[in-house]
Order: C-alpha cells, then structure tokens, then sequence
C-alpha cells in the first residue's frame, strides 16, 4: 500500500464523496460492507474458542481452522474494495499466512489427545 492509498485510507470516514451527481465505480461498496467478510471470520473465530473453553479440545481448534481457510478464500476471491480489513499484506503474504496457520491447527487438532470427562 502506497503512501497515497493509506492517506485514503486514514481519512475515510466511510461515506461516499459525492462528485457533482456522478455514478459511483462499479467495484466501490459502503465502508460497513466490506467489512462484512471481516465480521464473519471473526465470529468463526469466536464460536472456535467458545468451544475450545467448553473443553473441546480438538473441534476447537478445527473451526478456527475453519474460520481462517474462510478467511483465505475471502482474500483470494474478493476484490481489495470488498474484504475490509481482512488485506493486511499483499494478497499472496495473506494467503500463505491464512493457510499456513489453518494447516498447523488442523494437525494440532489432529494430534491433540482427546481428553476423557
């Protein structure tokens, strides 16, 4: 991200700057809907470590896995304008970086022993 897009990006306040009646591009959604990706990631997440507390020691981890494989398919298919704060880095650091941490919990998951109540 250049210095002119994070100027942007400091200074949105989430409304649409109006241009004399102009349409606006095709590719620009409101503020508070494209962070709806981001919403759904973290509510993935949340329900992973709701059940982690509830003693779930390999489901748990298994959704959050979930939820960041969620979150990877939303960087590889969504455009910039539509994932909010889900790019971070460069698409491809994001994905290795989504991927990478589900695959470790999933053998985390995997390998966890199961604890007997």
């Amino acid at each position: 991200m250049n210095d002119a897009e994070q100027a942007e990006v400091a200074g949105s306040d989430g409304n649409v700057p109006d241009d004399g009646g102009e349409d606006t591009p095709r590719g620009k959604v409101p503020y508070w809907l494209s962070q709806v990706p981001y919403a759904l990631v973290l509510s993935a997440l949340a329900a992973g470590i709701v059940v982690v507390a509830a003693a779930y020691f390999k489901r748990g981890p298994a959704i959050i896995a979930g939820a960041l494989l969620l979150a990877a398919t939303f960087r590889l298919f969504l455009p910039k304008d539509w994932i909010g704060l889900l790019a971070v880095r460069r698409r491809w650091v994001d994905l290795a970086t989504l991927v990478a941490l589900a695959v470790l919990l999933i053998v985390l998951a995997w390998v966890a022993p199961q604890l007997s109540s």
